[in-house]
């Protein structure tokens, strides 16, 4: 009985072992293939045929079976009445709201998507139109949302009118690109803030000395290294850290204090986060409301259409960087949840 059960043990160590071989194989193979690239798509929407879509079918349900009739001819009446109204309005004067959205991880990995969406807009766009973006964001590298704040500059630079709404949180390097806007909007509990700087990692240089393990650390330039994750910290390598943390610091103040000029600055920048009423009161944000108010109250005299950067890859491809990017999402969550447990309340 034990020797059967110890070769049962074995077959499935063997199995476990044999399966754990093949899908890293699957997902080098199918890495290196995604890493080639896939083909791209602009996906263009225009939300306000959505939103009228969606609202005749709700009002054809609420009808009785005897009036639907009557009312599909009434929109088609409507259909008609519009397209004349379109064709006879001047090109010039017909208005577009062009929405955008970035959703931000703790590498903003998806800046490259939102400056290809944001040059196709400048391309297009009128100087009378106007661009929403819908942002979230918690915050990350700092040199990555630096990237995605330059990014909404551009468009600045080009004449065009930007509004972020913010229905969650823009936070830390999310409020970096949120500052940006002309009129930046948040719905009441959302979080927004966080200007300041942080930076934290682990020195087991006392474990390996215990064991007698040594680690030699070679650095030409003064300031090349200033903290170490198993070598031994100095005071003057953590003074030095702490000054270039300052440093950065200073470059984000200066950022929002330019473009929210009547921004207490000092007194924004402790690092502190507020919810959106109290944001408003602090002068973080313009106005309070959720970006789906916003943009149905613009539909009642402009376009308004998304635009969206879409990648299609080959199923190989999606296989491996579904893997791939679980088990790196679960090392940025544990990252992300530490930080944004400051601010999170229960």
């Amino acid at each position: 009985m034990n020797e059967w059960l110890m070769d049962i043990g074995r077959f499935i160590i063997q199995m476990s072992i044999l399966t754990i071989l093949v899908v890293m194989v699957i997902v080098v193979v199918a890495r290196i293939k995604s890493e080639s690239g896939g083909r791209t798509r602009l996906r263009v929407e225009e939300l306000n045929e959505r939103l009228e879509t969606r609202r005749r079918r709700l009002a054809v349900a609420a009808t009785e079976p005897g009036g639907r009739k009557r009312l599909l001819k009434a929109f088609r009446r409507d259909d008609k009445g519009r397209s004349r109204k379109g064709r006879s309005q001047p090109e010039e004067e017909r208005r577009t709201v062009w929405v955008l959205d970035f959703h931000g991880d703790i590498k903003a990995t998806g800046v490259d998507r939102f400056a290809e969406e944001i040059s196709s807009v400048i391309a297009t766009a009128n100087e009378e139109d106007e661009v929403v973006i819908r942002l979230e964001s918690p915050g990350g590298l700092v040199h990555a949302y630096g990237l995605a704040a330059a990014q909404i500059d551009r468009l600045r630079d080009a004449g065009l009118r930007i509004t972020v709404c913010v229905d969650k949180v823009a936070a830390s390097g999310g409020y970096l690109m949120a500052c940006a806007a002309d009129h930046l909007r948040a719905a009441p509990f959302a979080v927004l803030g966080s200007i300041g700087v942080v930076a934290q990692l682990p020195n087991v240089h006392r474990l390996l000395k215990r064991h007698d393990i040594d680690v030699e650390l070679l650095t030409a330039g003064e300031y090349k290294r200033t903290l170490t994750v198993f070598g031994e910290n100095t005071e003057e390598g953590r003074e030095k850290f702490q000054s270039d943390l300052e440093n950065i610091h200073a470059l984000f103040k200066r950022h929002v204090a330019e473009r929210r000029p009547a921004l207490d600055i000092e007194a924004a920048s402790t690092g502190e986060v507020w919810y959106g009423r109290d944001a408003l009161n602090k002068g973080l944000i313009d106005a309070l409301g959720t970006s789906e108010a916003y943009l149905v109250s613009r539909m009642q005299n402009a376009r308004v259409v998304s635009v969206r950067l879409e990648t299609r890859h080959p199923m190989g491809a999606k296989l491996g960087m579904a893997v791939s990017k679980g088990v790196e999402g679960g090392v940025e969550r544990v990252f992300e949840r530490l930080d944004a447990s400051r601010w999170e309340k229960r």
